[in-house]
């Protein structure tokens, strides 16, 4: 039985483009008669059968971009699309946005409800429960026809296309550097289990910074978030299990959080607990998003400009969308995002 085979792979093997392979297979007159008898003779020893919704598309454009967010009701994520209108919308496209909910089942739903002649290209942030399944078959398949994919804040380096990424790394170490500055030591890291990229990104800036600095990363004052506890009928499930850190842990006078929920919980935790923030507890999270201005204290926080990396996300792909059609699949850039420490109340 021959194996399947898509457009991308027989531009591959061929050595000659997408658009030159999907212009072929439709007789194009544009295209020699020897190139279209290689292309057409090798598909056919391959079985080859188009994507014929997806082909047509690169025939006309709808001038749209569909993004897909993980979270509608967040801070960041509506700064990214914010962003990514700034940039469409001066140059003339239009957007619409797709929610996974953090699943692979609606992500995927949603990237196919779309690729059906709604829109040109994707700006998306992949959703916690395609990280964890490492099932990327989706975004290939969107690729394989011709399709651009711009990625970012969440992406994985199995996939080839434009990424856009704050630096989550230098980020964190330089939260877990302000605390150790500050003379905190004993501090907590609470993030998220390791298959969530920007969490990983974010623990690793953690203990670089103490490696750095000398000191021991000790496991027992590292909490990671079952990403499910998240959801808003589950935050008295994770307030209680910060609580329970704080108290396995008496001697905690810093935590560093990767997000702004765990970050605030903290606080709350610390002050039920008859600590005072930040004279006895020191606590900086991750994205600046409006409750860490409005909290109390006021919450110190690393700032990843979410609108700039809309804005970056939609000038690449369309870019993409406007250049030659056969350079879609030859080169990728990843666009690193510079982070600003907000310092305010919540440190010294």
């Amino acid at each position: 039985m021959k194996r399947k085979i898509t457009l991308k792979q027989i531009a591959q093997e061929l050595d000659v483009s997408i658009s030159t392979v999907s212009k072929a297979l439709r007789n194009s007159a544009e295209i020699s008669d020897d190139t279209k008898q290689k292309v057409q003779a090798f598909a056919k020893l391959y079985n080859y059968r188009p994507n014929n919704i997806a082909l047509s598309l690169k025939n006309r454009r709808t001038n749209t971009i569909g993004i897909i967010i993980p979270e509608i009701v967040h801070h960041f994520f509506s700064n990214v699309i914010s962003g990514v209108e700034h940039v469409a919308n001066k140059r003339g496209y239009n957007v619409i946005i797709g929610l996974s909910n953090e699943s692979f089942s609606k992500e995927v739903i949603n990237m196919e409800m779309l690729a059906n002649g709604s829109i040109d290209g994707f700006i998306l942030s992949i959703a916690k429960e395609t990280q964890k399944l490492q099932d990327y078959h989706h975004f290939n398949e969107t690729m394989s026809q011709g399709m651009p994919i711009v990625m970012f804040d969440r992406v994985v380096a199995e996939i080839n296309c434009d990424k856009v990424i704050v630096d989550d790394f230098n980020g964190a170490k330089k939260a877990v550097e302000k605390l150790i500055k500050n003379n905190c030591k004993s501090i907590a890291l609470i993030t998220t289990n390791d298959y969530v990229s920007v969490g990983k990104l974010r623990t690793q800036g953690y203990l670089e910074a103490f490696e750095e600095n000398g000191i021991t990363a000790e496991p027992k004052l590292i909490l990671k978030i079952d990403d499910t506890l998240d959801n808003e009928t589950q935050l008295d499930v994770l307030e209680n299990e910060i609580e329970q850190l704080f108290k396995s842990n008496k001697s905690i006078d810093g935590v560093f959080a990767v997000n702004e929920l765990y970050a605030l919980l903290a606080m709350k935790v610390a002050t039920k607990l008859g600590l005072e923030v930040p004279e006895d507890v020191q606590v900086i999270g991750f994205t600046d998003g409006v409750l860490s201005k409005h909290s109390t204290p006021r919450l110190t926080t690393v700032r990843q400009h979410a609108h700039r990396m809309g804005e970056m996300a939609a000038q690449l792909l369309i870019d993409k969308l406007e250049s030659e059609y056969d350079t879609i699949d030859e080169e990728f850039q990843t666009v690193v995002i510079p982070t600003e420490l907000i310092e305010r109340e919540s440190t010294k």
